[in-house]
């Protein structure tokens, strides 16, 4: 009798290797998918999370399937390691206003940074700072943003489990007065003269600022297609001096396009 022949069984899937970089930022957004401890067990059953220092020790090598990157690009190394990380990336998610936008340290991106380290630093000459603080995408090409500040856990989720499935990532692109409307928050620029970005910022917050009676701070950078002109407008009638409103666009996200323009209009004024 022969004995029975046996069955190899097939190689396992590998599975698709996530990877999570960060520049120069506060680490919210990554605590962000950290604190998605619900649904980042499913996730984390579908992949293999090879770079992840705020999680684990285990550092493996690229090539990566996703990486999400935090933070802006602000040294000279920053440069470098960016443009390395996408050669090493299949896809390449910018994460936060930081990443996005520059983040609040694009604030220096009015100011002669050399001023600032010669005042802060008592060895100014080993500082290497870029003059400017600015998103990943002035430098590498990136498949996709998520903005926020920080980033919303839900949506960074579907976003991975999106491009793990093959599908095209969506997020909202429309104005933070839509989520107002739907959560049944009166508008504070109508019914309390509250200066407010919600019109001209991207939702996805679900209006957290409006709905406790503050305007919005634009965290999520502008929308689709922004009037920052009429907004603008609307500021000034609230009794907003024009120094006021460019402190209002130069916020988490004052350095994307659409509020660095119109912030810049409103400091020509004030000359």
């Amino acid at each position: 009798m022969k004995a029975p022949k046996r069955k190899i069984k097939p190689e396992a899937a590998k599975k698709p290797k996530l990877a999570v970089f960060k520049f120069t930022s506060c680490d919210g957004c990554q605590l962000s998918l950290l604190d998605a401890e619900d649904v980042l067990l499913d996730v984390v059953d579908a992949v293999e999370i090879a770079y992840f220092v705020e999680a684990r020790d285990r550092r493996l090598p690229g090539p990566y399937d996703v990486t999400l990157v935090e933070g802006s690009i602000s040294t000279p190394e920053h440069i470098e390691q960016i443009q390395e990380i996408r050669e090493q990336s299949k896809f390449l998610i910018a994460i936060g206003a930081c990443a996005t936008a520059g983040g609040i340290q694009a604030l220096r991106n009015w100011r002669d940074v050399d001023e600032f380290v010669r005042i802060v630093y008592a060895h100014p000459e080993y500082i290497d700072a870029l003059q400017t603080s600015t998103p990943i995408s002035d430098y590498v090409q990136v498949d996709f943003e998520l903005r926020g500040c920080p980033i919303n856990k839900y949506q960074l989720l579907d976003v991975v489990t999106s491009l793990l499935i093959g599908k095209q990532p969506r997020t909202p692109t429309y104005s933070v007065c839509m989520e107002c409307k739907r959560r049944g928050t009166p508008c504070v620029m109508v019914s309390r003269g509250i200066p407010c970005l919600g019109p001209v910022t991207q939702a996805g917050c679900n209006a957290i600022c409006p709905a406790v009676n503050r305007g919005c701070f634009g965290c999520y950078g502008p929308h689709e297609a922004p009037n920052t002109d009429a907004l603008g407008q609307h500021l000034e009638d609230l009794g907003m001096t024009s120094a006021e409103i460019v402190r209002l666009y130069r916020n988490f996200s004052g350095y994307a396009d659409a509020f660095r323009l119109a912030s810049d209009v409103y400091e020509e004024m004030m000359a």
